[in-house]
């Protein structure tokens, strides 16, 4: 939803690390789309950032490696296959846990600027909650992940929360139905901030949460799959008249809790620490 931005004392605020994808279409004696051919680098501007964007569910594999625990996306897609085109999971995805260095020197060879990438909550905290107890093989991978990423060139965007709430926290109290989530949130984002902010200077809190909130709670295409019983969507249960913007309001919230954490906290520092 937001990025926050440690550079002196200028802080921007962006909806997401800007990627370029060009693509044309060809048929026999027919010009393409769109000509591109003249287009390049130079034909934007010099601070312009070029990098390509995942989600942790979406490519990292490994949802039983490594100590992590299981997300509301592990359960949605386990419990309702039909509710994925192809009835996939995220098991092993594109298994860039294993693959990462892989997938890095591609991007190099792209010559791109950034990566950004979402941290999995279950995999550093598989509880959930930082009383509950921080897994630290997943701090590791994180760390080896954004040390490869600097050794290449490339510049580290995080995205603390992409949708996969810790099962547990959906057991416990209904995750972003809930406003304990506030405080398990922002707990969540100063661990990150403490064991990766001396390298990360972009953070985005949330990763669309009009998406949570319309397709996990209003029409239950998304995980945890709830909607009101009279769409007929074969949902989890659920209102839709009233979840989704109780999930939208504590979504702002946890986003406010954790801004003002880092503004108030850890931006101070890094702009001290440039004198």
């Amino acid at each position: 939803m937001k990025l926050i931005h440690c550079n002196g004392l200028n802080m921007f605020a962006f909806s997401s690390v800007l990627s370029l994808f060009v693509s044309i279409t060809h048929c026999n004696g027919v010009a393409p789309i769109l000509d591109v051919s003249s287009l390049n680098r130079s034909s934007f501007p010099k601070a312009f950032v070029f990098g390509a964007a995942s989600s942790a569910y979406q490519y990292e594999g490994a949802a039983r490696e490594g100590g992590r625990g299981p997300s509301i996306w592990d359960t949605f897609t386990h419990k309702y296959p039909q509710k994925i085109k192809d009835g996939s999971n995220g098991d092993i995805a594109d298994d860039s846990y294993h693959r990462y260095k892989e997938d890095i020197g591609i991007m190099k060879n792209m010559n791109l600027d950034a990566y950004r990438f979402s941290i999995s909550w279950s995999r550093v905290l598989p509880k959930g909650k930082l009383s509950a107890g921080i897994n630290h093989e997943g701090i590791n991978y994180y760390n080896h992940l954004i040390n490869e990423l600097m050794a290449n060139g490339l510049q580290p965007y995080v995205t603390i929360f992409h949708w996969d709430v810790p099962q547990a926290l959906e057991d416990e109290y209904g995750g972003f139905l809930s406003s304990h989530i506030v405080d398990d949130f922002r707990d969540y984002a100063e661990l990150c901030f403490q064991k990766f902010g001396d390298r990360v200077k972009h953070w985005i809190t949330l990763n669309e949460p009009r998406s949570v909130s319309k397709n996990g709670y209003a029409n239950g295409r998304y995980a945890p799959g709830r909607c009101s019983d009279w769409l007929k969507l074969n949902c989890t249960g659920g209102d839709s008249g009233t979840k989704p913007y109780l999930t939208s309001h504590y979504q702002l919230l946890a986003h406010v809790a954790a801004a003002k954490l880092y503004k108030t906290k850890y931006q101070v520092l890094c702009i001290l620490q440039q004198f």
